[in-house]
């Protein structure tokens, strides 16, 4: 009679809201329980912990790759024990996901990605009225200086949850003033400009990178030409060199004027004169080396009373090396050169190029946080213009300067070729 106790007592515990349970499947001779309506105090608790237990795993079975319903901010905010609207701060990296605990918001991010959790977008669209694109303009896709600052930007845009456009003009008037209509169409969130400058004004917040005018609207990310020119000018006169061949940009780069400018008060403040014999002026709209090629292959053909050149950007110092090369001279034996920019060939080109560092990347990851911060806080004020601070970045192409003039002796086993 206890063993039947206990047997039956196994069955309520099992399922104690039974009324009746029915137990002919068993052998004759044993038992039926009838009316288990009865439950003690401590049955009563095992089922409430039971019922606590079932709900929190259907939450995490749901929140699974496994449970039939997707993840949406409602349940994984319950599955955290937030609030919604602190996990949306946090998942959106909204300018008020500051004021929350780092350790907060490290577990909201474990968490959804865990549970593969995404934000729907239209509904953030519709709850913000934004549509979380930018609108990229940029003069070209070269490799070298726009490719480096379009690695920054897009990989904070990237990490911010925004998709973007590219589109380039190829220095053409007309889709300089066509793009921001047309982007505006779309209703793009802001402008990232690079090395570009708008004719007439945009609605939307904009970030000039190498924009050099006071434009109402506009944020221009600039470096400090004026340190970027000493850096190089300095170099070149602790070397010995005092003749100097002086490379500026074609007139559409926004940049030109403000090195020029750097260059001009610098070499009064180092000691240098500039001879306007030895100046030369970029024209071509081309982003490789052929850029500085004919322009320095030209000056020498005029000129070879000079040591050193200052280029305007890495291409085209390439270029300049080329035609040095090829004139029976070398460098930096007979002219050193400096370029500017230091892509990511610099390092790497024969002779290892002497170049003005611009943190490109850092630019262009400080530019796309510059824009965000002003879209998603369009009433705080926003700074006209960043500057950052250039590095020369000294490797093989300077060297000391010659004794002797750069065309008055031959190196051995070298054969100077004919300038045409």
């Amino acid at each position: 009679m206890v063993a039947q106790e206990q047997f039956a007592n196994c069955f309520l515990r099992l399922d104690p809201r039974q009324a009746h349970f029915q137990s002919d499947h068993l052998p004759a001779g044993k038992f039926r329980v009838h009316n288990a309506h009865f439950r003690s105090p401590s049955e009563i608790a095992i089922e409430h912990a039971a019922g606590v237990q079932r709900k929190a795993y259907m939450t995490k079975r749901s929140l699974s790759s496994e449970g039939p319903k997707p993840v949406n901010l409602k349940v994984l905010a319950e599955y955290l024990s937030l609030s919604p609207a602190t996990v949306s701060l946090v998942m959106n990296n909204a300018p008020g996901a500051r004021s929350i605990a780092p350790t907060t918001r490290q577990r909201v991010l474990e968490a959804a990605k865990r549970l593969d959790y995404h934000p729907n977008p239209i509904a953030r669209s519709l709850r913000t009225r934004q549509t979380f694109t930018v609108g990229v303009i940029v003069p070209e896709f070269s490799e070298g200086y726009f490719t480096m600052l379009m690695n920054g930007i897009e990989e904070h845009l990237l990490q911010s949850g925004y998709l973007h456009f590219v589109v380039s003009h190829q220095g053409k008037r007309d889709l300089i003033d066509e793009y921001p209509r047309l982007l505006s169409k779309r209703s793009v969130d802001g402008f990232l400009l690079v090395n570009t400058s708008l004719n007439e004004e945009v609605v939307a917040p904009v970030v000039a990178i190498s924009g050099h005018k006071k434009i109402k609207g506009t944020t221009n990310v600039v470096m400090n030409h004026d340190r970027a020119a000493l850096l190089a000018l300095k170099h070149l006169y602790d070397l010995g060199h005092r003749r100097i061949a002086f490379m500026k940009g074609q007139p559409h780069a926004l940049d030109s004027e403000a090195r020029w400018e750097g260059i001009m008060a610098m070499a009064k403040r180092v000691g240098l004169e500039i001879h306007k014999d030895l100046c030369i002026y970029l024209e071509a709209n081309s982003w490789s080396p052929e850029l500085g090629y004919p322009i320095v292959r030209n000056l020498l053909a005029r000129s070879r009373d000079f040591t050193a050149i200052f280029c305007f950007n890495d291409i085209a110092a390439i270029g300049a090396i080329r035609a040095i090369d090829d004139c029976g001279l070398r460098c930096p034996d007979d002219i050193s050169v400096i370029g500017f920019d230091d892509i990511a060939s610099a390092a790497y080109h024969t002779p290892r190029l002497t170049t003005v560092r611009q943190p490109l990347h850092r630019m262009g990851e400080v530019a796309v946080q510059t824009l965000l911060k002003r879209i998603e806080s369009p009433q705080e004020a926003y700074p006209e213009f960043i500057m950052f601070e250039p590095e020369l970045m000294v490797r093989e192409s300077t060297g000391a300067a010659p004794t002797t003039s750069p065309g008055s002796t031959r190196k051995k086993g070298r054969t100077k070729k004919p300038v045409g």
